[in-house]
């Protein structure tokens, strides 16, 4: 099953599938959105109008604030360390944002990379988020990592899976209180995937639309609190 998750990666960074989605119609709006992250963030296996981060944007849309299309700077196979060097070259040093999303982890500890190394990358990562935020840490909010070892693909290892991505959840907790950044714990909706099929996309690896509808429902009453008043 490795073998499909590597196929994955390798059309991630061949096909630039999931490469930046430029912000629209940005003179008509009042606030703007970047998303950082991996698969995850840029939906891998779902069509754009369902990845979480462009429905959150609707959301708030639907509660009449003015939001521009969400900038998402992700990749299918991203470690934090590739989402790093990412930033350096998408955003301009001087560019800010009225909400900053952060997911990032999966690859890092699907790769064996050092969790000790993650925390070092994502407290660069949050200080990168926090400087590109208008409102600087109040403007930031991060989402666990989900647990892929709910899902078909995972389910051989599901045990071990979890206790790690318990543990790199761990980590980044830790980071984002210590910069006093929201923290959204998805990770157990992303475990009701082992029993609801509804939730894992065709590739029996990645969620589904539907998933990430119930990441935005948990998430969408906060975040929008970090908007001004309409």
């Amino acid at each position: 099953m490795k073998k499909l998750l590597f196929l994955l990666t390798i059309f991630g960074f061949v096909s630039g599938c999931s490469s930046t989605s430029e912000i629209v119609n940005s003179n008509e709006a009042d606030f703007s959105y970047l998303a950082l992250g991996d698969s995850y963030t840029i939906g891998e296996s779902v069509p754009e109008e369902q990845r979480w981060p462009v429905q959150l944007s609707e959301q708030l849309r639907a509660r009449g604030y003015k939001m521009a299309a969400p900038k998402i700077i992700a990749k299918t196979g991203w470690t934090t360390g590739n989402l790093l060097d990412a930033i350096e070259t998408e955003i301009n040093v001087q560019r800010d944002f009225d909400l900053v999303s952060i997911l990032i982890g999966v690859n890092n500890q699907y790769q064996n990379k050092s969790i000790s190394d993650y925390e070092t990358e994502l407290n660069e990562l949050f200080r990168k988020a926090i400087n590109h935020s208008r409102t600087r840490e109040k403007g930031v909010f991060a989402l666990s990592i989900p647990d892929y070892g709910a899902t078909p693909f995972g389910e051989e290892n599901s045990e071990i899976i979890g206790r790690e991505i318990d543990a790199f959840n761990a980590v980044f907790r830790k980071v984002a209180e210590t910069y006093n950044v929201a923290f959204f714990n998805i990770t157990p909706i992303s475990r009701e995937a082992k029993t609801n099929p509804e939730l894992t996309a065709d590739d029996k690896l990645h969620p589904s639309g539907l998933m990430y509808t119930y990441w935005v429902d948990l998430i969408i009453d906060e975040v929008a609190k970090k908007l001004p008043e309409k």
